[in-house]
């Protein structure tokens, strides 16, 4: 946002009072005014100021051209330590030069593995001012302070996971920063959202709004929200500035990859219960979606349609949704822990001796049946912090030859480069497509990445999978039949 429409204040008589411009609780207050100021600003009716969100600052402060007093804090200056950022490849070059281009405001959409991070700490590198790191998650914000050390040299504070530490450089979660940054949004000259995607969502936007910092940068492999949500990134950070596609990401990672669709049949027990659990749900769905005209259409029927969101809310106090929604989780259940999954899996563990393979599966209690039938570790989300550094350690330095993961390791953790991926469930969204092909786009140059997707037949997840590789992740997957 480079501009403002509204009146110009009036500037101040000779002698009379300067207007001023101050942050107060996530907020821009503008006092001391002849006239009024125009939008974004709006009449606070219990203090009688102006104001506006802190967002904003940048254009205001624009706008109002040395006409008030700006009584916000001026964002420290760094000179960092070491300057270890790795050499920018061209496409990372051409994303950083775009975002510097457009102002310093603005969205780099690349897809995993395509190093967003090391575009982040060279821009952290030349603007050289106190900056705010956001994460999606807790071991994504403890990542980012430990390659911001290796960077650049700098121990940065951390804010969330029970520490408070704000300081000129520091990381927090979109939880955290939502939380604090009424307090904190006139420290920072310049804020990165990495996930930019979480961004949007209900509670969390006001990690953006709250906030002064006029250097803004958003980071994600899709921006896309299911609820549309994503419109509000152009005004939140800035529009996008730099867009790469799958097929150009793989000219620049060091390894070409092919997409390998298994499908797989459910046994005939499988098979029974999964379409008698889905005839109830389509039942109740069915019956829930058709309500009687009023009298004055008669008998008539009219639909309107039952949705999963329906369905959820129901649950909570109806009895009948609840045993549907119950019925759902089997059925899915069922085709996440198909057992034929893990007789292909024995078969690709064979077929890929020597190699270390990384497996996602669609639920905790199948990643456990995983790892207890292969002996191989697991990190699923109730994995602790110690265990989970062992375990990727671990299989970073060779010991393991293959570790199975839930949805824990999707978004941006650094995961050791791998040449096989094989997904055997919970592979949902096109984000999740490309988030977990990019956990295989960084193996060894000389050799192909290969991302398995066992698929069951005669289910929602074989028409998902269609769907998906309708997409950008999955254009030239090659199809294997069993």
């Amino acid at each position: 946002m480079n501009s403002l429409s509204g009146p110009m204040p009036s500037p101040p008589s000779p002698g009379g009072p300067v207007p001023v411009l101050s942050f107060n609780r996530g907020t821009l207050t503008l006092t001391g005014l002849a006239t009024p100021p125009g939008p974004p600003f709006v009449r606070d009716g219990r203090t009688g100021q102006w104001r506006c969100e802190a967002m904003h600052y940048r254009a205001v402060k624009a706008r109002l051209a040395g006409r008030a007093r700006d009584t916000l804090l001026v964002p420290e200056l760094i000179r960092w330590p070491r300057l270890a950022v790795p050499e920018l490849r061209g496409d990372q070059f051409a994303a950083l030069d775009a975002w510097e281009h457009a102002g310093r405001r603005g969205q780099i959409i690349m897809p995993p593995g395509t190093g967003k991070t090391v575009v982040a700490l060279a821009a952290m590198a030349r603007c050289g001012v106190a900056t705010l790191v956001v994460a999606s998650i807790r071991d994504l914000m403890y990542q980012w302070h430990r390659r911001i050390e290796a960077a650049l040299g700098v121990k940065a504070g951390i804010l969330g996971d029970g520490r408070r530490e704000i300081w000129p450089v520091t990381v927090t979660t979109y939880d955290s920063a939502s939380i604090h940054m009424e307090r904190m949004g006139d420290r920072f000259g310049l804020v990165i959202f990495d996930e930019e995607h979480h961004l949007p969502a209900r509670g969390l936007c006001q990690a953006a709004e709250m906030c002064a910092g006029s250097w803004r940068m958003g980071l994600t492999a899709r921006p896309e929200r299911a609820d549309g949500r994503h419109v509000l990134l152009d005004s939140l950070i800035g529009p996008i500035v730099y867009r790469q596609a799958v097929a150009q990401a793989r000219r620049h990672t060091p390894a070409e990859y092919q997409v390998v669709r298994i499908p797989v049949a459910l046994s005939d027990d499988e098979q029974r219960r999964y379409d008698d659990l889905s005839h109830r749900v389509r039942e109740f769905m069915l019956a829930r979606s058709v309500t009687r005209a009023g009298q004055e259409q008669g008998s008539a029927v009219r639909r309107r349609p039952y949705t999963w969101k329906d369905l959820c809310r129901d649950a909570a106090r109806d009895s009948r949704a609840r045993r549907a929604l119950r019925a759902y989780q089997a059925k899915v259940a069922i085709e996440t822990r198909a057992a034929e999954k893990l007789r292909v899996l024995e078969d690709l563990f064979k077929l890929h001796s020597g190699e270390q393979v990384l497996i996602f599966t669609g639920s905790s209690r199948m990643a456990l049946a995983v790892s207890q039938r292969f002996l191989i570790p697991m990190i699923i989300d109730k994995t602790g912090k110690q265990e989970r550094k062992a375990v990727l350690d671990g299989f970073r330095e060779g010991r393991f030859r293959a570790l199975v993961t839930t949805q824990t390791l999707d978004e941006g953790i650094d995961v050791p480069a791998v040449t096989v991926g094989v997904i055997i469930g919970g592979f949902g969204s096109p984000r999740q497509a490309q988030q977990r092909l990019g956990r295989i786009l960084r193996g060894d140059g000389n050799l192909t990445a290969v991302l398995y997707e066992v698929v069951c037949q005669e289910t929602r997840e074989a028409t998902c999978s269609h769907a998906r590789r309708r997409g950008e992740a999955f254009k030239g997957a090659r199809r294997m039949e069993r």
